[in-house]
C-alpha cells in the first residue's frame, strides 16, 4: 500500500524489546499478539515485519522494507548503502577484540598471524587492514568466546555489553573497534507521502528521546533568590514563575538535563529552595 511505510524490527532478543517499548512510547498501537511475522498498526500508517537482524539492512536496501531499527554493528558488517538517520540510544554495546588473560598485550600489531574467530569478519579485516596487521580470520556464528578455550582461535572478536561473558570464558577485552547502538535506517526512494509518515515517525521519536533525557522540575522558593534559581535552572527558555498564596515566595516550574540532574540539586538547595519535586516527563515537544 503507497499510504503506508513497512517498518523492520528485530523478532527477538533485547533490541526487539526495546524496539517495541520505543514504538509503543510513540503512541503506535499494533494489532495482534506475539509470534507474528508481520502486523499493522491500527493508528499510524505503518506494517511491521519482524526479522532476523542480519537480514534487516538487506531488506530496507532492496526496499523491501522502507524502514529498520538494527544494531549499527549490523548495518556496518552487511555493507549495504542505507541511510542512518536516527540514534535511538539503546541497546548499546562495542565490538571488541579480546584474548586469553593470560595473555600480554601491547597493541594491535599483536594480532599479526594469529586466528582470530568472528561473526564480523568485514568490520575486522577493515581494522586491521587499516593498522596495516594480517592475521587469518575464522568466521563463525554464534558462541564466539569459546573459540580459544577449545583450540579454534588465538583471539576473538565480539560484540561487548558488560564484559561478563568474555571473563567467564577467561578472556580479556584489549582493543575496542567501535561502539554501536540502535539505529534507524532507511532506504533513498521515498514518494512524497511515504515521506511524511516518516518524517511524522522521526518526530515521534525525538520527542521521546528528549523526555528520557530530561526531568521537570518545581520547587518554591523566597522571591528574592529567584534570580539566583534562574541563574542556576534555566528552563528551555526561561522557568515558569508562579506567586504562592504564602507572601513573598513563589514556585518554579522549569526542565531540567539528567547529566545535570544532582548538581543543580545542591546548588538549588543552597539557594534556598524548598519542596523541590522531580518528575519523569514522557515526551517533549519543541
Amino acid at each position: 500500500m503507497s499510504n503506508q511505510i513497512r517498518i523492520a524490527i528485530q523478532k527477538s532478543g533485547r533490541l526487539s524489546e526495546e524496539s517495541l517499548k520505543l514504538i509503543k512510547e510513540c503512541g503506535i498501537k499494533l494489532s495482534g499478539g506475539k509470534g507474528k511475522l508481520k502486523t499493522r498498526s491500527w493508528n499510524f500508517s505503518a506494517e511491521f515485519l519482524f526479522l532476523r537482524d542480519d537480514d534487516i539492512p538487506g531488506y530496507v536496501y532492496d526496499q523491501v522494507a522502507d524502514a529498520g531499527i538494527v544494531g549499527e554493528n549490523t548495518v556496518l558488517e552487511k555493507g549495504h548503502e542505507v541511510n542512518i538517520i536516527e540514534r535511538l540510544g539503546f541497546a548499546k554495546c562495542r565490538l571488541s577484540l579480546a584474548i586469553p588473560k593470560e595473555k600480554t598485550y601491547t597493541g594491535v600489531g599483536d594480532f599479526a598471524g594469529l586466528n582470530i574467530a568472528t561473526s564480523y569478519p568485514n568490520i575486522l579485516n577493515s581494522f586491521l587492514s587499516k593498522h596495516g596487521v594480517s592475521a587469518d580470520i575464522h568466521e563463525i556464528s554464534g558462541s564466539v568466546e569459546i573459540a580459544p578455550s577449545i583450540g579454534l582461535a588465538d583471539a576473538v572478536c565480539d560484540i561487548v555489553s558488560s564484559g561478563s561473558t568474555l571473563i567467564s570464558n577467561g578472556l580479556k577485552e584489549v582493543e575496542t573497534i567501535l561502539e554501536s547502538e540502535a539505529v534507524l535506517v532507511t532506504h533513498k526512494n521515498f514518494d512524497k507521502t511515504k515521506k511524511g509518515i516518516l518524517d511524522d515517525l522521526v518526530f515521534r521519536i525525538n520527542s521521546v528521546q528528549r523526555g528520557l533525557g530530561n526531568k521537570y522540575i518545581l520547587l518554591n522558593a523566597p522571591n528574592e533568590k529567584i534570580q539566583e534559581i534562574i541563574d542556576i535552572l534555566p528552563g528551555i527558555k526561561s522557568p515558569t514563575i508562579v506567586p504562592l498564596a504564602m507572601d513573598g515566595w513563589s514556585s518554579l516550574h522549569s526542565v531540567i538535563n539528567e547529566d545535570r540532574f544532582w548538581e543543580s540539586i545542591d546548588k538549588l538547595k543552597k539557594a534556598g529552595a524548598e519542596g523541590i519535586l522531580v518528575v519523569p516527563i514522557e515526551k517533549m515537544i519543541y
